[in-house]
């Protein structure tokens, strides 16, 4: 990516998230002036590494959206600061983003997902225990969003809440589970859940 090409993704990002030039300016530690200039005038004609990151952080982007370079042998995940609920609550409106996590490649092509479209997501309550904990983060695959007979793992959002359970096809219905028992079985139109992806994969901390 070009240096006009950085300029051009900062400020397409910046006017997307109704931001302001001068607060993320004093937010890498800059004069107010300093990103305006740097997106209309090209001074500096490049950012520095620890701006960048620090920019690509805030705005929740990879840092090669911004001009950096792709992490060795890494690959850059998007990921929502929000929980999958798995229990009672969850979240309503949009999912913030925040820095993307970072998987080996091997292991997304073991899994057969592409990078683009995986997202990692964390998990909320009980309700999905033991298969999933609170605290879980798992990786959700966007290119599958079509339940099958069999049950299945899959992040849905159903009456505004994002949440992740066991979906299975029933002819026009979908069942959805919760692997505790203490969570009733529930079944809906196909069309009443929109599916997010399924979860392929799961890190978990052993305390």
């Amino acid at each position: 990516m070009d240096s006009a090409a950085q300029r051009a993704a900062l400020a397409a990002l910046i006017d997307r998230g109704g931001h302001r030039y001068a607060a993320l300016s004093r937010l890498i530690g800059r004069n107010a002036a300093y990103l305006q200039q740097y997106v209309t005038r090209g001074s500096p004609r490049e950012l520095a590494e620890r701006d960048r990151a620090r920019l690509a952080a805030y705005l929740g982007v990879a840092e090669t959206a911004l001009g950096g370079r792709e992490p060795a042998g890494l690959v850059a995940v998007a990921r929502l600061d929000v929980g999958a609920s798995a229990g009672p609550g969850g979240l309503v409106g949009e999912e913030a983003r925040r820095r993307p996590g970072a998987l080996d490649p091997a292991l997304l092509r073991q899994l057969g997902v592409r990078a683009a479209a995986a997202s990692m997501i964390r998990v909320q309550g009980e309700s999905m225990a033991p298969t999933l904990v609170d605290g879980d983060e798992i990786l959700v695959d966007g290119d599958r969003r079509i339940p099958g007979a069999r049950g299945a793992l899959f992040v849905l959002r159903l009456d505004g809440e994002l949440m992740v359970k066991r979906l299975r096809t029933l002819g026009r219905d979908v069942e959805i589970v919760s692997d505790n028992p203490d969570w009733a079985v529930r079944i809906v139109a196909a069309g009443e859940a929109e599916v997010i992806g399924r979860v392929v994969w799961l890190s978990r901390a052993l305390l």
